[in-house]
């Protein structure tokens, strides 16, 4: 067991690369063609401007398009334009270990603490995911590893790269998605168990040396939803930005494609960020979080308080779920953080409200088994049920509260339960 006190930069470091905090970082290319992302008009009429476009999104509201750089002027007086954004890369250093791996499975499952705080292990009596599929956008999944083998679609999984090209799948770029993988949907075989042990994962890659514009991960959450997933998690976003940033109509894209993916039945679980900040004040904005659609989670630890470093926000945060550390950022050790699977066998420890997330998006694989045909809003509206330590949904720090597996399982099974209407 090894002390906060001793190792307490280098665990910052990590949570810091491994979580939320990325942001826009220049223009995707330097080359002279350039990707923006366009919300209203047309095809035609962009085209005829001379622009191409290389995407459509949400049913044509949202356009991805493809013209010389600095050009946003000039597209944005296009006939029936209502807003422009150059793409931009997302800052994803490679994450620092807060400890070093270890290929030793002994006593994993004593150290999954997230899963026994929530119940999960006793939910797998009612539910482990099977039938269900979950997206992970992030940096890749090794899917060869012996705890997500069992589970991995490698024939749907895909890295999504220069503006919203589909390409082959191609592994892990690091070893972000393959932890919040096995957070996710761990089979148990050698160690690791995940929330949803029996669901599918198919890995989007929208993250790594390859593919880290905003483009792709619009373009991801539209192939979650073709492929059908009932769950898609994004444990990335960008900001906090100030009101003024969404002048270019960028939120509204996000919005758009996230709700249209939340229709086609793909309920988004999406990291509150880990920038410590009010989320409601000052109309601050984070994306794809805090956007109608998609359930923005924030981040406990073991003491089930918000963790130090979670953003948070009353009507900005859907639920709260583990992602290790504590309230207190001097005091908390190494088993205080998640651990999960990573590439190559091994297995690692990690905070941050990138491993709060997936938590949730395995919950919502248990929901899906249950209530197949159950639509996005439904789901969400049974996990908020089964959720516990605050009353109604409006807590500035976990929402509608603290997930818990076992309650949401057992009110979704019940004839009504999660009933919400349409989304």
């Amino acid at each position: 067991m090894v002390s906060i006190n001793t190792t307490r930069r280098r665990l910052l470091r990590g949570i810091a690369a491994s979580g939320l905090t990325v942001g826009a970082v220049g223009t995707a290319s330097a080359d002279p063609e350039e990707t923006y992302i366009v919300t209203g008009g047309s095809r035609n009429a962009i085209e005829n401007a001379e622009f191409s476009v290389t995407r459509e999104l949400a049913g044509g509201s949202v356009l991805l398009v493809s013209g010389p750089a600095d050009a946003e002027e000039e597209l944005g007086s296009t006939s029936g334009v209502s807003g422009v954004t150059p793409n931009f890369e997302v800052d994803f250093p490679e994450p620092v270990e807060t400890a070093p791996r270890t290929t030793d499975d002994a006593e994993h499952t004593e150290n999954q603490w997230d899963k026994e705080i929530t119940d999960t292990f006793e939910a797998h009596d009612h539910a482990t995911g099977e039938g269900s599929r979950i997206v992970i956008a992030d940096t890749g999944v090794d899917g060869t590893h012996p705890d997500l083998a069992g589970n991995f679609n490698e024939e749907l999984s895909v890295s999504v790269v220069n503006g919203g090209e589909i390409a082959p799948h191609i592994g892990d770029s690091g070893d972000h998605g393959t932890h919040v993988a096995g957070t996710a949907a761990a089979t148990g075989a050698e160690g690791v168990t995940g929330t949803a042990p029996d669901a599918e994962i198919v890995s989007v890659r929208v993250l790594g040396p390859d593919s880290s514009s905003f483009a792709d991960i619009l373009a991801g959450a539209d192939y979650a939803a073709e492929i059908g997933a009932d769950v898609a998690n994004y444990s990335l976003g960008a900001g906090p930005y100030e009101p003024q940033a969404n002048s270019d109509g960028l939120r509204v894209a996000v919005q758009q494609v996230m709700q249209d993916a939340a229709r086609r039945g793909t309920v988004q679980t999406v990291s509150s960020g880990n920038a410590e900040t009010n989320l409601q004040q000052g109309g601050r904005f984070y994306i794809p979080g805090t956007v109608q659609g998609v359930m923005t989670v924030s981040a406990s630890g073991p003491d089930d308080e918000l963790a130090f470093y979670s953003n948070y926000g009353t009507n900005e945060i859907e639920v709260g779920a583990p992602g290790g550390g504590t309230a207190d950022e001097d005091d908390f050790e190494q088993t205080d953080l998640v651990f999960s699977t990573e590439p190559d066998g091994t297995y690692g420890w990690k905070a941050g409200t990138s491993m709060a997330a997936p938590q949730v998006a395995g919950l919502v694989a248990l929901v899906r088994e249950i209530d197949p045909d159950g639509n996005a809003n439904q789901v969400e509206n049974a996990i908020a049920q089964g959720a516990e330590l605050v009353p109604g949904r409006s807590s500035p720090e976990f929402g509608a509260g603290r997930i818990n597996a076992l309650n949401t399982v057992e009110q979704a099974g019940t004839p009504g339960g999660g009933n919400g209407g349409p989304p």
